[in-house]
């Protein structure tokens, strides 16, 4: 079922396989509170970005990088779950980078790589669900919103539980 492939492209990013010298970058938005609001996650000490780093997997992990300037704007990922040919995607872009259309056009690459490469037949993603940004970007590549879990997880920036929605699309439309 696997065949990852280490750099994707669109017409304006590429997403590659993280290195070390990605961390100023990476820990530039993984660092941040207005970055990582509506994540389970962050905001980042220098040593779990490092450790984040260190964890990355080709294929799966993806730094996205500008093509123009060459510039690490974001991180993105599917991780497949084998057994039942579905994938859940995720994604962050620096917020310097937000409202630029990058994040519909990766979302749209993941969802792409999932059922063409890695022969995924579901590609879903969670999101906090008063997070607009992310849920339209969704809506964009055409996932519908198939749950809501409310309280699901703890916002650690505004220190509250929050609804989390997920979203879905299947291969075969």
């Amino acid at each position: 079922m696997s065949n990852y492939k280490p750099i994707l492209e669109t017409g304006r990013l590429t997403l590659r396989p993280f290195t070390a010298k990605d961390f100023e970058a990476v820990h530039s938005w993984a660092g941040n509170p207005v970055n990582t609001r509506y994540m389970a996650w962050g905001p980042n000490s220098e040593e779990e970005t490092k450790a984040f780093l260190e964890t990355t997997k080709a294929g799966r992990d993806f730094a996205v990088v500008l093509k123009e300037s060459n510039i690490v704007i974001g991180s993105c990922g599917i991780y497949p779950d084998e057994e039942n040919f579905a994938g859940e995607a995720g994604w962050i872009l620096h917020k310097d980078y937000w409202k630029r259309g990058y994040g519909t056009e990766l979302c749209g690459e993941l969802i792409r790589y999932g059922f063409e490469d890695l022969n995924l037949k579901r590609v879903q993603a969670p999101c906090a669900a008063v997070n607009y940004g992310s849920y339209r970007i969704m809506e964009r590549n055409g996932m519908k919103r198939i749950a809501l879990r409310n309280k699901a997880f703890w916002a650690r920036v505004d220190k509250e539980w929050i609804d989390e929605a997920l979203y879905a699309i299947e291969a075969d439309g």
